[in-house]
């Protein structure tokens, strides 16, 4: 693919698309939405708001720490606090496409709405890849970022326009555009981390213990396989108890998968070879997290399995 020539059409595709408008971005800090955020900013400078929404679900001080990456290259960040709004939406549920609904509805129909409203956008950017879509046309899993491909006009829903400048390109493409665009390795190499957060790493309930939890063991598994080259590595968090012994007493205990994957564009995937010594440090540091007393190493390549659990 020839980034440069990608990266000048949908510059002149957005400038001629919003025209004197203003639009508005979300930013997470993955990648697609990091390359979105600067693609757009490169196309319309001023006349585009970059909010990031604290949604309770990100890793330890995640949002201010990409607001501030995204401050330091001249592209303001407004942090928006939606941690309550999303934790309501999101109790007692248990089924993941409930779930992903509700994060999804809790995000364009409320906090994002109201952003938009206020600001005056009339259009929004989606860090939607290809990847996405074919995933969720074909039911396989249904991205939070996808509507029109649903049959949801988001300017009758919600008021705006969506613009997807990356939905052509896969995720090695993507990487590749935002290297182009000048964003650093610690955007352009980052791991894929899902738009749900760790809404998507929890089987079952999403609350705010059960979000500590897999928070830990996700900061303890990406320190330990941060100099693998893996594609994507994560921690999960089962819906599922095991007995247990902790001080010479009986512990019916929480349970965390990890998973370590080889891949290209997240279409298929196999799992890493790690080294036996390092799945054993994994685990002793995970099962020293309070609650939990067994961790697994999750082999299943995709298919048959998806990268994530939710």
């Amino acid at each position: 693919m020839d980034c440069a020539k990608f990266i000048d059409e949908q510059i002149a595709e957005i400038k001629q698309t919003v025209g004197t408008a203003t639009a508005i971005n979300a930013l997470s800090g993955g990648v697609d939405s990091s390359v979105v955020t600067a693609l757009g900013h490169q196309a319309l400078g001023t006349q585009l708001k970059t909010i990031l929404i604290d949604n309770a679900l990100m890793r330890e001080g995640e949002p201010q720490r990409v607001a501030e990456i995204f401050r330091k290259m001249g592209i303001p960040v407004e942090l928006v606090d939606a941690r309550e709004e999303f934790l309501s939406a999101l109790k007692g549920l248990t089924d993941p496409e409930e779930k992903r609904q509700a994060i999804t509805d809790t995000f364009y129909a409320k906090v994002f709405s109201r952003l938009v409203k206020e600001s005056g956008a009339k259009f929004l950017f989606h860090g939607t890849i290809l990847t996405d879509i074919e995933e969720t046309v074909a039911g396989i899993k249904r991205q939070h970022n996808i509507l029109a491909q649903l049959g949801i006009d988001p300017a009758k829903e919600y008021g705006y326009t969506v613009l997807e400048p990356l939905k052509t390109l896969r995720k090695d493409g993507v990487r590749a555009v935002g290297k182009l665009l000048g964003l650093p390795e610690e955007l352009t190499q980052r791991i894929p981390f899902p738009g749900p957060a760790l809404a998507a790493r929890i089987v079952g309930e999403v609350t705010p213990e059960r979000l500590a939890t897999v928070r830990a063991a996700t900061a303890i598994v990406e320190e330990e396989l941060a100099d693998t080259g893996a594609f994507q590595y994560l921690a999960v968090l089962l819906n599922d108890y095991a007995t247990g012994i902790r001080d010479n007493k009986r512990e019916f205990g929480q349970i965390i998968v990890v998973r370590c994957i080889e891949s290209v564009d997240a279409r298929t995937a196999t799992a890493t070879k790690l080294p036996w010594d390092k799945l054993e440090r994994i685990c002793r540091r995970v099962t020293d997290i309070p609650g939990v007393n067994r961790c697994l190493y999750d082999l299943t390549p995709k298919p048959p399995a998806t990268v994530e659990y939710v």
